[in-house]
């Protein structure tokens, strides 16, 4: 008889988000069925979208905002326009992330990046394109506070945000190591978004502000630990596991925590910004387990 692994509760309720966030997506990208040049959009375009879109991986922020308005709301189907248009925004980050201008990788996901498949040029325009379908998917959800929910993540996605730290990360290439502005660049780089995804799930369930700023506390260290966590395994992880080639971070001059403080001391403050998410999720009560095993995981991240 084979050996049966049971399924832990908080491994049920993920696979139940995964599973509603990847049907969301076919939903509400349904560009295989459009018709070009009569209607619809260019093809290429279309398949560039789709090629990134649907490569799997985790959904971690949409399964976040998932998750989060699920602790005050039953009807999770009604968040998820906006769960799908997170993974958009999140991908469109990750295409141009991968261009040669930025940080010039060739693999993402075990598979070759955008623009090694389409080109420089459709894989920048298949970037803008998910951005922009996105806020269209948002906008046609007919929530009636959608608009609070599309506040939170486009100024976690924007200048303020995700792309205020990208920014600083290219901009700090080849500089001298600095804590502070190791801390600025994953701030916005990484926990920006989960902070975006958390705080939306939490406005479209009618949450009141003091679980608005718990959630923006855990989506802080929970952003820092998985950063730090992403920075370690850049050193010591294995490349087929992780799906993309190792010790980028270090040939392109990159400001990282383990490049700062070393990398016995990086392991260290993942652990105590995972505590500090934890304590966040403490507000939420018995409805925070999730978010508390979601923490933990990142002790067993190897990918």
């Amino acid at each position: 008889m084979k050996n049966c692994i049971k399924m832990t509760e908080f491994e049920r309720q993920y696979n139940i988000y995964l599973h509603m966030v990847e049907a969301g997506l076919e939903k509400f990208l349904p560009l295989q069925r459009q018709v070009w040049p009569t209607s619809g959009i260019p093809a290429n375009l279309a398949a560039a979208m789709r090629y990134s879109l649907l490569s799997g991986g985790k959904r971690l922020r949409p399964v976040m905002l998932l998750a989060s308005y699920n602790m005050l709301s039953e009807k999770v189907e009604d968040a998820l326009p906006f769960a799908a248009a997170m993974e958009m925004i999140h991908t469109y980050s990750l295409i141009h992330d991968d261009l040669p201008a930025m940080d010039n990788d060739d693999m993402r996901r075990g598979k070759p990046s955008n623009h090694k498949m389409f080109g420089e040029a459709t894989a920048i325009l298949a970037g803008d394109a998910l951005l922009n379908h996105a806020y269209e998917t948002m906008a046609q959800s007919n929530h009636p506070l959608a608009i609070k929910a599309l506040t939170h993540i486009a100024y976690h996605a924007g200048a303020s945000g995700m792309i205020a730290g990208q920014a600083a990360d290219l901009a700090m290439e080849e500089e001298q190591p600095d804590m502070d502005m190791v801390y600025y660049i994953q701030r916005h780089k990484t926990s920006d978004l989960f902070m975006g995804a958390m705080k939306a799930g939490l406005a479209l369930a009618g949450a009141d502000s003091t679980w608005i700023n718990a959630a923006e506390s855990y989506a802080l260290h929970y952003g820092l630990a998985f950063q730090i966590t992403d920075d370690i395994l850049d050193i010591i992880g294995d490349e087929h596991v992780l799906g993309k080639s190792i010790g980028k971070d270090q040939s392109s001059g990159k400001m990282t925590w383990p490049g700062t403080v070393g990398l016995e001391k990086a392991k260290l403050d993942a652990q105590t910004h995972i505590e500090k998410a934890i304590q966040a999720a403490e507000t939420f009560g018995s409805s925070g387990a999730f978010f508390v095993s979601l923490a933990k995981q990142i002790q067993n991240r190897v990918k």
